[in-house]
C-alpha cells in the first residue's frame, strides 16, 4: 500500500510519500514522487498503484516532459498530458494484468506552479486519467491508505494554514496511519513548494529524525484524554449502581 498527502495553502504546496512498497511477503523501499524543474516550470507527481505501472507512466511523462516542456505554460496541461500517459499504459497493461489477476489501479497527485498559472495548483488524477483540481474548498488529497489522517487533517488545515503547520498536520496524518497499517512505513519523502518561486524544497524524513515528535504526539494525545471533562458520562455510568430487577 501507499500513503502520498499533497496540501494546498494560500502560501504553497505539501507533499509527503511515504516509500514501503510490499508485494506479497516481499518488502522493500522505493520513492513514490517525482520532480520536474525546468526554469519557470516546476511541478512534482506523486503516484500509488502497481509499481510496474507506476514507472511505466512516469517513464513515458518524462518523454513528454523532455520533448514538450515548452508547450506547457499552466500546470493543468501536464496534468492533462500524465493523464494521456496514464491512459496510454492502461492500454497496454490492463488486459494482461487482469489474466494474472491484478487491476490497474494507478493513482496520481501532481503539483506545482507554470509560468502562466496565476498561483500554485493541485490536481488529483484518476486510473482513468481524467482529474479534479484541490482548492480552498478541499485542502487535500491522499492517495493509497487513505482513512486514518483524515480526521485530523480535516479538523486542523485551512486554507490560512502556514506552510510549516501543513507540513506538521500533514505529519502528524501520516503518523496516526503508519501506526494504525502495517503497510505505511519510513522513510518519508517530503516536498515544499513556496508559492511563486518555481522551487521545490525537497527533504527525506528517516524514522530515527521523528521519533521523539511522534512520542511527544502520543503523549499529548493520552493527557488530553485525562483532560476531557467527564460528566456527560454520569448519566450512563449510574445505571452500573442500579440492582437488577427481581425475578
Amino acid at each position: 500500500m501507499t500513503y502520498c498527502l499533497g496540501i494546498k495553502v494560500r502560501s504553497g504546496l505539501v507533499a509527503i510519500a511515504d516509500t514501503r512498497l510490499t508485494s506479497g511477503t516481499e518488502v522493500s523501499r522505493n520513492r513514490k514522487i517525482t520532480v520536474h524543474e525546468v526554469e519557470n516550470h516546476s511541478l512534482f507527481i506523486m503516484t500509488s498503484g502497481l509499481r510496474s505501472v507506476r514507472d511505466k507512466a512516469i517513464t513515458y511523462f518524462q518523454e513528454v516532459i523532455d520533448e514538450r516542456d515548452r508547450s506547457f505554460n499552466k500546470l493543468y496541461k501536464a496534468a492533462n498530458a500524465f493523464g494521456q500517459m496514464v491512459k496510454r499504459v492502461a492500454t497496454e497493461d490492463k488486459e494482461s494484468l487482469a489474466a494474472s489477476g491484478l487491476n490497474f489501479n494507478l493513482n496520481a497527485i501532481v503539483g506545482g506552479q507554470l509560468e502562466d498559472d496565476k498561483e500554485h495548483k493541485l490536481f488529483m488524477i484518476y486510473p482513468e486519467g481524467n482529474w479534479v483540481e484541490v482548492d480552498s474548498g478541499s485542502l487535500f488529497k491522499i492517495i493509497g491508505n487513505s482513512g486514518y489522517g483524515k480526521p485530523l487533517l480535516f479538523r486542523n488545515l485551512t486554507y490560512e494554514t502556514s506552510l510549516q503547520e501543513a507540513l506538521k498536520i500533514g505529519f502528524l496524518a501520516f503518523d496516526a496511519t503508519r501506526v494504525s497499517a502495517n503497510d505505511v512505513d519510513y522513510p518519508l519523502d517530503v516536498v515544499i513548494y513556496r508559492e511563486n518561486t518555481f522551487h521545490m524544497i525537497e527533504h527525506r524524513l528517516e524514522k530515527e529524525d521523528m521519533e521523539e515528535i511522534s512520542h511527544q504526539w502520543s503523549a499529548l494525545l493520552n493527557n488530553s484524554v485525562r483532560k476531557l471533562p467527564s460528566y456527560w458520562m454520569d448519566p450512563i455510568f449510574e445505571k452500573t449502581n442500579v440492582s437488577p430487577p427481581s425475578i
